[in-house]
């Protein structure tokens, strides 16, 4: 009793271990539930056993469950989360049947059960229970029975049927067994499923109750896997034409299928593969075409589009090749640019593909109709700024100002950060500040403050450390307030040879923070008698007060 006990916790142990490892339970947790787990299992060996230690055993697995189910919610961590859940509810059924297997009679407990399963029996468990017959213990007739009982519960499931056509593997496995000529015994394997009609057979099905080119070419993509399914795979493909051809996806499948036709002979030359290459695409591109010509529709265009850009993507050592592709993707860029029918992302993908071309007119045409197009768009602006910038045009300070016209006020504040980059490297120092008062002049407070920060670190570095002073001297009672801008202040008075500053500007909280820094293993503790002394010489009103009391909690440890 006790071997078999000591058997059924060891197996919980990788489970454990990683329940452990995600985060879900604590070490102490763990051990708790190994220690309880041991006791109810020792209950059930006991020789006289009721059935009341099966049901406390079955409701602690489920609280489990529950529980599991219940932190992963809240952590948002999904990891291993079938293969734990696959290994607590065999062990619930694994309890159920012993319990039944005692009390046939008990139809209250038969129904638990089967409340059990229908509650916590998901598909993804069929599919694993069905795995592990196919890859751990090698048993294809095993899986394929499960994937025909899971049929019975969950007969419009897709994966279902595309993981079903996996368990045509035991044709492979009696191929490798001829051979190695390994003696099988009496086994036989079966016709249906070795001449693969058991694979036409599911497709049929599948087809019949699911529809969609996606799941036909889901399909498709499993029946390829295997050799002897060529007449299935050329099914599959007369179906896509025939029936899905106001799909896309059926267009652009039968177009990257040129990609795969065969050569008559093997080229020797990078020349002469470059040019077979080429006019593999070509053809992509003619069946791209004919899609378009019964489907011009924005999903048609972007699965155009995607192929030139992969095509375009693909490093070659051979110009006229680059040169063929980049043309081509160009084009169509302008065609589809001109159909109107591609969203936002399209645009700026566009613009990329412009600027690695190196042609600026063109690039620049192209900046200024899409902010036209989507003239509320922070990121097209963005895009269409940055691409101006990068050309180094005339018109890039007028396209901020029409920029910020456009968009929401409560959203400009990308828009703010790149004019600043842009005028601190590119105008003068003049209208560099300019702008900088206008930023200060935003209703928007995460605006104001940026530009209030920002402005600072730029007075640092153009005009040094009393430059720097003033600035902040001008703004440090402006409303809305910053933290780090005082403390980028701060950090600045400590850059300095001299420590005599003006720290009264600093509300209370600024000063008690400097004196904490004074403190620390950096500071000079010698001097927070000095800068308490200061603090109380320039704060007014309530501030002292404030501070006082801070500073009496800062010496007493309470802060």
């Amino acid at each position: 009793m006790a071997e078999i006990v000591q058997q059924r916790m060891e197996n919980r142990i990788p489970e454990l271990e990683q329940l452990e490892k995600v985060g879900l339970f604590s070490k102490k947790e763990v051990k708790s539930l190994l220690k309880l787990a041991t006791a109810l299992e020792y209950k059930l060996h006991r020789l006289i056993i009721t059935k009341v230690y099966f049901i406390a055993y079955i409701q602690y697995e489920i609280n489990v469950l529950e529980l599991i189910k219940k932190r992963r919610s809240r952590i948002g961590y999904q990891f291993k989360r079938e293969e734990i859940k696959f290994s607590i509810i065999s062990r619930i059924n694994n309890i159920f049947r012993r319990a039944t297997t005692k009390w046939k009679d008990d139809v209250q407990l038969w129904l638990s059960h089967i409340a059990f399963c229908k509650k916590w029996v998901s598909l993804p468990l069929w599919i694993m229970a069905a795995k592990s017959e196919l890859e751990d213990r090698n048993s294809s007739e095993s899986a394929r029975h499960l994937f025909l009982r899971a049929l019975l519960f969950h007969p419009e499931s897709k994966k279902v049927y595309q993981e079903l056509l996996h368990a045509e593997k035991l044709r492979k496995q009696q191929k490798e067994l001829e051979q190695a000529e390994i003696d099988v015994g009496g086994y036989e394997f079966s016709p249906e499923i070795v001449s693969g009609k058991l694979a036409e057979v599911v497709y049929r099905d599948a087809t019949g109750k699911i529809q969609g080119a996606d799941f036909i070419l889901s399909l498709l993509t499993i029946a390829a896997i295997f050799d002897f399914t060529k007449d299935l795979q050329d099914t599959i493909i007369q179906d896509l034409q025939s029936k899905y051809t106001y799909d896309s996806l059926t267009w652009d499948f039968m177009a990257r299928r040129e990609l795969e036709a065969t050569v008559g002979e093997e080229l020797q030359t990078a020349k002469g593969r470059a040019s077979d290459i080429a006019r593999r695409e070509e053809r992509c591109c003619q069946v791209y075409e004919q899609g378009l010509n019964s489907l011009n529709t924005e999903a048609m265009w972007a699965c155009y589009v995607s192929f030139c850009l992969e095509r375009f993507k693909r490093k070659t050592d051979i110009r006229e090749l680059k040169e063929t592709r980049q043309e081509r993707l160009l084009a169509v860029l302008q065609r589809a640019h001109d159909s109107s029918l591609l969203k936002e992302d399209f645009y700026k993908n566009w613009l990329q593909v412009l600027l690695s071309s190196g042609d600026s007119e063109q690039t620049a045409v192209v900046a200024m109709a899409d902010t036209q197009r989507y003239r509320q768009s922070v990121d097209v602006w963005c895009l269409a700024l940055q691409t101006m910038v990068r050309l180094g045009s005339g018109a890039t300070g007028k396209l901020f100002q029409d920029a910020l016209t456009h968009v929401n006020p409560k959203s400009s504040l990308p828009l703010w950060q790149l004019q600043v980059e842009w005028s601190m490297t590119s105008q003068s120092p003049e209208e560099t500040e300019a702008l900088f008062q206008r930023g200060l002049l935003s209703v928007v407070p995460a605006v104001s403050m940026e530009i209030k920060e920002k402005y600072l670190d730029w007075s640092y570095r153009a005009g040094g450390y009393k430059k720097a002073r003033k600035t902040f001297t001008s703004l440090h009672e402006s409303r809305p307030f910053s933290k780090a801008f005082f403390n980028r202040m701060i950090q600045m008075e400590k850059d300095q040879v001299s420590r005599d500053c003006l720290y009264g500007f600093f509300p209370p909280d600024l000063w008690l923070e400097y004196i904490r820094e004074e403190l620390g293993p950096r500071g000079q503790p010698e001097s927070c008698g000095m800068i308490h002394w200061r603090a109380m010489k320039m704060l007014e009103g309530e501030s002292v007060e404030r501070f006082t009391a801070q500073y009496t909690l800062l010496q007493t440890g309470h802060i």
